[in-house]
């Protein structure tokens, strides 16, 4: 029998989700729920973890969570196909990362680069919360829990995604083979490996500020595009302007189509031809910015109307997330189930255990 193909993913409820995920991770998930090529498919809201460096502040999780369920519906998520669910509600997960601590060192994960990234981006240093620190462990929880073949996730993800496989090899090797190994899914758009902020900085961060969210009326998508960083040094028309770490073309790359062209800019045949003329000069950043505003709100209106559409009805969201719940912590459970029958911890359900200290005992 064909082993099950499954997708794991999800995102942390630290604030509303914004166009990096979309471009990073939700347009793909939509496309991947719509293939048919995936016999399930499990989407979590990873307030758990998000608590990890939120603990003092638990009412931004809690009331973040049904952000992140809207935006999931508005940019295409559907229950009926994909189980969305909360992280929190799992206590399956909590289990399964204790019995992975066993499986990884301090220094390996004081080695992984991500883990290294964030902890040097909040400021962590030496005061680094347990939880946080041993977030890769939890991850591996969260995707083997559901047996999860593949993981559709960023380039900056692939250490974690790493040091899961690690905890499944190391548990398979020694308890026989229970979990299953998961495969990294990049996105297949270069631009959209990682999207950069309107600012220029290297990472679009809710924390930063330089975000264009989902959920951004028009009229404030097209104030922080006229906002957006460019080529410092292209001060006048006619100057010769650079396309490379500049987030214009950035977005440009992630989202123009050729349709787009036709549409709104019909003077460029294609992007490769706009970015040329920007870069011999004559080609100011204002025209630039107005064709991705186009671009933008013809993306995000549909977007935007879901949305509100689904926040006429808050109760049957809390609904759908309940049932997502329930059927992810069925999955979790008989994984669990299998994982203690492996690690020889399953003491009441083991009849071969049971009779063979009765015959211990009887004999003394």
């Amino acid at each position: 029998m064909a082993k099950e193909k499954i997708i794991l993913t999800g995102d942390r409820p630290t604030g509303r989700l914004h166009i990096g995920h979309y471009v990073g991770s939700l347009r793909r998930r939509v496309e991947l729920q719509n293939s048919g090529l995936y016999d399930k498919i499990f989407i979590f809201i990873a307030d758990a973890q998000a608590l990890t460096d939120n603990v003092d502040n638990p009412e931004k999780v809690r009331q973040n969570v049904i952000e992140v369920a809207l935006d999931y519906l508005a940019c295409g998520i559907d229950p009926a196909k994909s189980t969305i669910f909360i992280q929190s509600q799992i206590p399956e997960l909590c289990e399964l990362s204790f019995y992975y601590m066993n499986m990884v060192t301090v220094s390996r994960l004081q080695r992984n680069p991500t883990v290294k990234t964030e902890i040097q981006m909040r400021n962590f240093e030496t005061s680094i919360p347990v939880g946080f620190f041993t977030y890769p462990i939890s991850q591996a929880a969260d995707i083997t829990a559901f047996n999860a073949t593949t993981v559709p996730v960023g380039e900056d993800q692939e250490p974690m995604l790493e040091q899961a496989r690690e905890i499944v090899r190391r548990f398979n090797y020694i308890y026989g083979e229970t979990l299953v190994e998961p495969e990294i899914l990049l996105p297949d758009n270069a631009a959209c490996l990682r999207l950069p902020g309107t600012d220029g900085k290297a990472k679009m961060s809710k924390s930063l500020g330089n975000c264009i969210y989902l959920s951004d009326s028009a009229e404030e998508v097209e104030k922080k595009i006229r906002g957006m960083y460019t080529d410092p040094d292209h001060l006048r028309v006619q100057d010769p302007g650079k396309v490379e770490g500049n987030p214009v073309f950035t977005y440009l790359d992630a989202f123009s189509r050729p349709e787009h062209f036709e549409r709104y800019l019909p003077d460029y045949p294609n992007l490769d031809e706009l970015k040329a003329h920007y870069m011999r000069g004559g080609l100011g950043d204002v025209k630039v910015k107005k064709f991705l505003n186009a671009i933008m709100q013809e993306t995000l209106e549909p977007i935007r109307n879901r949305r509100k559409e689904f926040e006429k009805d808050i109760p049957a969201i809390y609904e759908m997330l309940k049932k997502g719940c329930e059927t992810a912590r069925e999955a979790a459970a008989a994984t669990l189930d299998n994982v203690r029958k492996a690690m020889k911890i399953n003491y009441f359900d083991d009849a071969e255990l049971i009779a063979e200290q009765v015959k211990k005992f009887s004999e003394e």
